[in-house]
Formats: structure tokens, sequence, C-alpha cells
């Protein structure tokens, strides 16, 4: 009896293995999350073009580093009259 008891333990415990780590991951789940991972490497393509391309204007001259320094910096030519807007409080 007890060698029998043994045999079915033997023969259960592969089978759940199987149906956990095969099983877990259906067809279905596994194109949802292609999908979201396809998308996520298009973001960060997209992300890395622009960067590249804003590496790209600030090694080629000085119209890159101009803006750059005019949108983070608030940088102005000489002659220039710089004019901040406020935005609507509505």
């Amino acid at each position: 009896m007890q060698r029998l008891v043994m045999l079915a333990v033997a023969a259960i415990i592969p089978v759940l293995l199987y149906r956990g780590w095969v099983g877990g991951m259906t067809a279905d789940r596994l194109a949802v999350e292609l999908k979201a991972q396809e998308a996520r490497v298009a973001e960060i393509t997209a992300r890395n073009q622009v960067l590249a391309a804003e590496v790209r204007a600030l090694q080629t001259g000085t119209d890159g580093i101009e803006a750059r320094a005019r949108l983070d910096l608030g940088m102005i030519r000489e002659g220039e009259i710089f004019v901040l807007m406020p935005e609507d409080a509505h």
C-alpha cells in the first residue's frame, strides 16, 4: 500500500510542476505582454532618436547650443528684449 501511495505521489508531482511552469503563461497572456514590450521599445526608440538628434545639433554648431541656452537658461542675444507673458489664470 505504501508503495502505491509513493508511486501516485511520484506521478502527480511532475504533472503539477509542469502545469505550474508551462500552464501559467498562456499564449494570450504572452501576446499581451509582447505587445506591451513592443510599445515600450517603440517609445524608448523614439526618445533615443530625439536625444541623438539633439546631440548631433550640439556637436555640429552653435545653433543647437544657442537654442538649448534659450530654452533652459532663458538666455537672450545682445540687443534683444525679453518679454514674459503670464499665462491666463482661468
